[in-house]
């Protein structure tokens, strides 16, 4: 319409106007421009994860080439400390894969011959030779490319605008042709001119712009607190968000495993027990698991001579134990193994008092190791040590703030369902666990609140599903796993520690260890919301006023009483100095908010009703009073407009009584300058017919009590149509 709006202003060579309006058009198009390259961002930053190289036997000799060239049947070496070119299949060796990447899994994944690793995740033990089985997209890293294009959803922003604006040229447009049909002296001259103004009075112009003010202003806030928009419109939806899906390794936990409890069994004191341990832990290596017990170890002050240690088996996945073989202090030869629990107790006497005390803390979602000791030829279990990837010291504050805000959380994983419910009762977490590992698109997730064992591809559907609900869906994840979810959701969020991939993927970046930033969003996101619901509705008044004033004005006196000049002029005064509303001083609500167009429809045209009452009082005071002239009868539209205009203002900008928040100081500046403007140009008559001082102040005492009328009706009004 704008564009439309443009064709007709140099039609009628009125260049000015035309141009004034162009500028604002290339403005929203810049904007939209922005939007769109974020999405290409991300697919860049996931396409430069498969940017590795790769060990290859061709041609009888092993050569170096970028994994990109890889075909499925090539042969690849994969050494510690590399990254997983493709989705392989061991042929020889043993490697402990971080899968963290794609599953979310926090412990790291043991694969030996004949099993499957995936492209994307990290050796951090071992060596291997395997084949090429996936490469590209076609691995299981390369499909998670392929849901981040796919992923798309609707701005309720978007969508708000676009229904605003239907609404708002549907009822003018039926407004003008009710008129032209029912007043036929109208000069066929001034028609077109007539077209024109209505049109230009129906498109809130300044209204996607304003959009775009009050994330911009609320972006630099929330840089100054940690948290970083790279997509504007996700402030917008944190106002809106009513169910965050979060991540759980690196998100809601640490993402390092911690031993938590030593449980000792016999003689063996819990300090014996950890030492042992970590004897049979490679303290140089990168398993998280050796790394854990032995910075406890040295935490406790637990030390021992490693020039004592004569033989060290790294943990092989076919007994599932590390093994250390040990002299001590008299020459006697000790053999400390430590593993999986049932297999360390294959290997001694068994003990059932050992296996209940260890299936109960896995029953909780911990990790659990069992530790036992050869000497002289006899074999005993010593004790067990308990791991875990801990909790965030803020997570569950989180999870509490977000609940009183009206915002329900729920736990999507990678990771096994104990350990998921464990970290979800830790961080309080409500929701029994889902039933099923696979998510699709026609599933329903209820009231479940724990979503485990899932893949990218099922995280990018639960986003979907809960979409199709009805609900407005933020995600906060870390891992390339979590990119798809990310984009879908419409307020994706990615931690401080997060990949590149999951930062380019996510509208919000938290700048700052924690998670501290997400309610700070929200918070903020609401007071936005505030800010151009106030604006969306002030437009919607305005504009349907306009058009009702013209109507009005042309039935009583056979002209336009507002020429395309003078509109253009309260588009400048009205529209966009009026943007400052997305500066203003306002609370946000304690629950989500909710776009309803609707209800803004109806408590718009109610608000209308009030203030064409008073411009018409205006109007009928100018024309059977004060006898005016048809030039001044415009000068007097045009003043009784914009004064009328920011006495609604004043009145609506809060839900509540006015009073709990002072204006804005650039709402306020821009008040002044709006009246000082029209007052100079209706007054000394600059581009219309000059006003007397008696009419002036008509004007502005009418519009004093307009706006105590307004205030007094509005609590009423907004909380039988507007409030949720």
């Amino acid at each position: 319409m704008l564009e439309l709006a443009v064709i007709l202003e140099f039609f009628l060579e009125r260049y000015l106007e035309g141009f004034i309006i162009l500028v604002l058009l290339l403005f929203n198009a810049i904007l939209g421009f922005f939007e769109e390259t974020q999405a290409q961002k991300t697919l860049a930053a996931l396409q430069s994860k498969l940017a590795v190289n790769a060990s290859v036997f061709r041609d009888h000799s092993w050569s170096i080439v970028s994994a990109s060239i890889l075909v499925p049947g090539d042969i690849v070496r994969i050494t510690m400390g590399s990254v997983v070119p493709a989705d392989i299949v061991l042929l020889e060796g043993q490697l402990l894969l971080d899968v963290s990447l794609l599953t979310g899994e926090s412990v790291p994944k043991e694969v030996g011959t004949g099993e499957s690793g995936y492209s994307g995740s990290l050796v951090r033990r071992g060596e291997a030779l395997a084949k090429v089985m996936s490469t590209g997209v076609h691995t299981r890293f390369g499909k998670t490319i392929q849901l981040v294009k796919t992923a798309y959803v609707e701005s309720t922003e978007q969508k708000a605008i676009l229904q605003v604006v239907r609404n708002l040229t549907f009822v003018n447009g039926a407004i003008f042709f009710f008129v032209m049909g029912a007043d036929h002296s109208i000069p066929v001259t001034e028609v077109l001119p007539l077209l024109l103004t209505i049109l230009l009075a129906s498109i809130p112009v300044a209204l996607p712009a304003t959009f775009t003010l009050a994330a911009s202003f609320g972006a630099r806030l929330l840089a100054g607190k940690g948290a970083l928009l790279t997509r504007l419109s996700s402030l917008e939806e944190a106002a809106t968000m009513d169910i965050l899906c979060a991540d759980k390794t690196g998100t809601l936990t640490k993402n390092e495993l911690k031993l938590i409890a030593v449980v000792p069994f016999g003689k063996a004191s819990g300090d014996d027990v950890l030492k042992m341990a970590a004897m049979a832990s490679n303290d140089g290596g990168q398993d998280p698991v050796d790394l854990a017990i032995c910075n406890e170890a040295a935490r406790l002050n637990i030390h021992m001579d490693r020039s004592r240690l004569t033989q060290f088996v790294p943990f092989d996945p076919q007994t599932k134990t590390a093994k250390a073989i040990w002299t001590d202090e008299s020459g006697e030869v000790i053999s400390i193994e430590k593993g999986a629990v049932r297999a360390i107790l294959n290997e001694c006497a068994f003990s059932e008092d050992a296996l209940i005390k260890a299936e109960k803390w896995q029953s909780e979602g911990f990790r659990v190791l069992a530790v036992s000791m050869e000497k002289l030829g006899l074999s005993s279990v010593e004790g067990l040590v308990v791991l875990t990837d801990p909790a965030r010291d803020d997570s569950s504050k989180l999870i509490q703030e977000l609940s009183l805000l009206g915002i329900r959380t729920v736990l999507v994983t990678g990771d096994a369902p104990k350990t998921a419910l464990h970290l979800a009762r830790e961080v309080g977490i409500s929701g029994e666990l889902y039933p099923r590992q696979t998510i699709s698109e026609n599933d329903s997730p209820g009231s479940y609140g724990v979503f485990a064992g899932v893949l990218p591809e099922d995280k990018f559907n639960l986003v979907k599903v809960f979409q199709k609900a009805g609900h407005i869906v933020g995600m906060c994840g870390d891992g390339a796993n979590d990119a798809p979810a990310l984009s879908q959701s419409q307020m994706g969020i990615s931690v401080l520690t997060a990949t590149d991939v999951a930062k380019s993927a996510a509208g919000i970046v938290l700048t700052r260890p924690g998670l501290e930033g997400i309610v700070e969003t929200v918070l903020e996101g609401r007071r936005i919301f505030q800010r151009i619901q106030t604006y969306t509705l002030n437009s919607i008044v305005k504009k349907v006023v306009t058009v009702l004033f013209l109507a009005i004005g042309l039935l009583v006196t056979h002209h336009a009483v507002l020429t395309p000049l003078l509109m253009v002029i309260i588009l400048l005064t009205g529209d966009f100095l009026t943007m400052s509303l997305s500066t203003d001083n306002v609370e946000g609500s304690k629950r989500p908010n909710v776009w309803n167009v609707q209800g803004l429809t109806i408590t718009g045209g109610i608000l209308s009703f009030i203030f064409l009452t008073f411009s018409t009082t205006i109007l009928f005071l100018g024309v059977k009073a004060f006898h005016l002239s048809l030039g001044s009868i415009r000068s007097l539209a045009f003043l009784t407009l914009v004064i009328g205009n920011q006495a609604t203002i004043y009145a609506i900008r809060e839900r509540g009584p006015s009073g709990n928040s002072l204006p804005g100081r650039w709402l306020i500046l821009s008040s002044v300058v709006d009246v000082l403007i029209a007052l100079v140009l209706a007054h000394f008559g600059v581009l219309m017919k000059p006003l007397s001082n008696q009419i002036v102040f008509v004007v502005f005492l009418g519009a004093f009590l307009y706006m105590i009328i307004l205030y007094r009706l509005k609590i009423v009004i907004f909380n039988r149509f507007l409030m949720q």
